[in-house]
């Protein structure tokens, strides 16, 4: 039998074999693709969760404390200016050669008090100004232990190491696995870390400081930022003239959007601070120059959002007697304002993220105390995690990670809110 002509149908059947096939291929990469980015992304995650979690969490150790005024050095005194110059560490140190009776050498004493955080100090005297009534009174008191004792009962620190290898030596694990035997050893959730400044110690270190500064920033942005940018888009899309002038200066804010933004804090660091005379690390200057990093996204945004809406509600707007101005603001703008609201967020969040302008404009600066306003001295967040990243204690480390995942929360609820004001007011033509 002889073997049958091939025909055009049978030449179109084996190409569409071959497109299907190469079809399949491709989609089976994308596939790929998007599972090997999704892979890293949750290793990302988990590294940082798994280094981070813990820092929700203080070691705390229960010392019985006797409110002694000879001890404490004040008399029959009870003004505040006494009660806080008073030698609070003598009341942790007696109470802690109490338990410890048998530790007389000077060198082994001092890291017995060691064990303890230099903050304790403190909150007992916080306690004893609120209330100097104590005086003389016994209290059994939970106070914070030293990062590395923290360390150690998190299972941060190998015992199975030798003595020379660990910040820890037997001595002192021993006298930790003591107290933790009395029952005078745990965990409390660590409300220092989102309500305290930057700190030298660990245990005292939080990220309280660094979350005001970045909400003085951002909103001296979303002060400037979002009226600056929507007038901009409006003023492009609706009423500047088509010549060249206008298309120079679209072309200027598409090219601003992509410039790095260290060029922006430079800006910032020559404008507001050298030629203005602006306090360095302050929120409003932090906010100024994330205002100008952030323009370029929120005019792109809005005036998208601006050519959405369909030419027709303009027209019948002018077909009834409106003015120009009358139709962009009672019915164009009321149109387009959630995506321009989805972009200003948008732009919010990557101004949040930010790092390399801050740094110029002297954010980087070691802050203790609480920003009380835009012009005080202070961090941000992100720049709290950069400094944070460059301590080679593992207490920072810790800390960092629960920074990081702080950061990543607020960013992930600015997005979600972005994409559900999207969803809520997105109207399709």
């Amino acid at each position: 039998m002889a073997d049958r002509p091939i025909t055009t149908l049978d030449k179109v059947n084996a190409s569409l074999a071959r497109r299907y096939a190469k079809e399949r291929r491709f989609r089976r990469a994308g596939l790929m693709a998007i599972a090997t980015g999704l892979l890293f992304v949750l290793l990302l995650f988990t590294s940082i969760i798994s280094n981070g979690y813990s820092a929700f969490w203080q070691t705390h150790v229960k010392l019985d404390i006797t409110f002694n005024a000879e001890q404490l050095g004040i008399g029959d005194a009870r003004d505040f200016e006494t009660l806080s110059s008073a030698d609070y560490a003598a009341l942790i140190r007696t109470s802690l050669k109490k338990i410890f009776p048998e530790v007389r050498d000077r060198k082994e004493r001092r890291k017995l008090y060691k064990m303890i955080s230099t903050g304790a100090p403190l909150l007992l005297r916080e306690i004893l100004i609120s209330d100097p009534t104590l005086v003389g009174s016994h209290h059994a008191i939970w106070l914070p232990a030293d990062d590395d004792i923290d360390m150690l009962v998190k299972g941060q620190i190998d015992r199975t190491q030798p003595e020379d290898a660990r910040r820890l030596n037997n001595q002192v694990i021993g006298w930790v696995d003591r107290l933790t035997e009395n029952g005078v050893v745990e965990q409390q959730f660590n409300t220092t870390f989102f309500t305290a400044g930057d700190s030298r110690e660990p245990e005292l270190a939080g990220i309280g400081g660094a979350i005001t500064g970045s909400l003085y920033a951002l909103l001296v942005t979303l002060l400037l930022a979002f009226p600056i940018g929507v007038a901009t888009a409006i003023y492009l899309e609706e009423f500047a003239p088509k010549n060249r002038w206008t298309d120079l200066i679209e072309i200027n804010i598409n090219n601003l959007a992509a410039v790095p933004s260290i060029v922006f804090g430079l800006l910032g660091l020559a404008l507001f601070i050298n030629i203005v005379g602006l306090p360095r690390s302050a929120p409003l200057v932090g906010g100024l120059v994330l205002t100008l990093m952030t323009l370029p996204t929120i005019i792109i945004a809005s005036r998208a959002a601006l050519k959405s809406v369909p030419p027709s509600i303009r027209e019948a707007a002018m077909g009834i007697g409106a003015s120009k101005m009358q139709t962009v603001f009672h019915h164009v703008l009321p149109q387009a304002l959630p995506g321009m609201l989805t972009g200003t967020i948008i732009g919010m969040a990557q101004a949040l993220g930010e790092t390399a302008p801050l740094l110029m404009i002297g954010m980087v600066a070691f802050v203790v105390d609480i920003p009380g306003g835009p012009l005080d001295p202070s961090t941000a967040l992100p720049v709290q995690i950069f400094l944070w990243a460059d301590s080679p204690e593992r207490a920072f480390v810790e800390r960092t990670s629960a920074a990081i995942m702080v950061l990543l929360a607020f960013l992930i609820s600015m997005n979600l809110l972005a994409v559900l004001l999207r969803k809520k007011f997105e109207r399709r033509w």
